[in-house]
């Protein structure tokens, strides 16, 4: 005989959850389980660049990050077309973490520091939007499932830097052959960029997959993926 109890939503759960611990219950911090990404503040590109100038950004590394940011677009217009991200807004979220990925490089470079966390940190501080910082926490290494259906925006930001040597759009072969011949000093350094060109190539295979699009050798020069 099955139950009459309907299961409850997570809010309602959560709220009952927060009354039993002595908390205050969602409703009344006015937090929304699960939050709309739409509420989030998204900077066009003429903001993205001038949190750069704020942080003292050299033009090398903006080269660099137009570039990675369009190759993230370019996947995300493909993935948008898919239905896996909903539309023009979800696109340009996803170029705006990309362009704001190294944000914290010249600083990390001068002073030391993960560029990427200190990166994550500034994004926070400049949009509020912990979706932006997410993609420019993960851009190096990604620490979850590969699965772009899921975790489209970090996924692609991190893919997009790999296809980037300096200001050129390289393959993946190229990019890491390029990094294994600056950074590989010893077998420890060796261990971790073969770790991250696996992680890569993994990635790309996912998106090959999902966005139905050969990316080994695609040069992303007319900002579109097409079959």
């Amino acid at each position: 005989m099955q139950s009459s109890q309907s299961t409850p939503s997570p809010r309602s759960a959560a709220s009952s959850q927060a009354s039993q611990d002595g908390l205050p219950s969602l409703d009344k911090m006015n937090i929304q389980v699960p939050f709309d990404p739409s509420e989030f503040f998204v900077p066009d590109d003429a903001t993205c660049y001038a949190y750069w100038k704020e942080r003292d950004m050299p033009e090398h590394i903006g080269r660099h990050s137009s570039q990675v940011a369009n190759i993230a677009t370019a996947l995300a217009r493909r993935a948008a077309e898919k239905n896996i991200i909903a539309g023009d807004a979800a696109v340009q979220e996803v170029r705006s973490s990309a362009l704001l990925h190294d944000l914290a490089k010249m600083y990390c470079i001068n002073y030391g520091g993960h560029h990427s966390q200190l990166g994550a940190a500034w994004v926070m501080e400049h949009t509020g939007n912990p979706m932006l910082a997410h993609g420019v926490l993960h851009h190096v290494w990604w620490p979850y499932e590969i699965d772009c259906t899921r975790y489209f925006l970090p996924l692609a930001v991190l893919y997009a830097d790999k296809r980037v040597r300096h200001d050129e759009i390289v393959s993946i072969h190229d990019r890491f052959t390029d990094l294994f011949d600056r950074y590989g000093a010893n077998d420890f350094a060796r261990g971790r960029i073969k770790m991250s060109m696996e992680q890569s190539q993994a990635i790309e295979e996912n998106f090959i997959q999902h966005l139905g699009v050969n990316l080994h050798a695609c040069t992303f020069d007319n900002g579109r993926l097409v079959d």
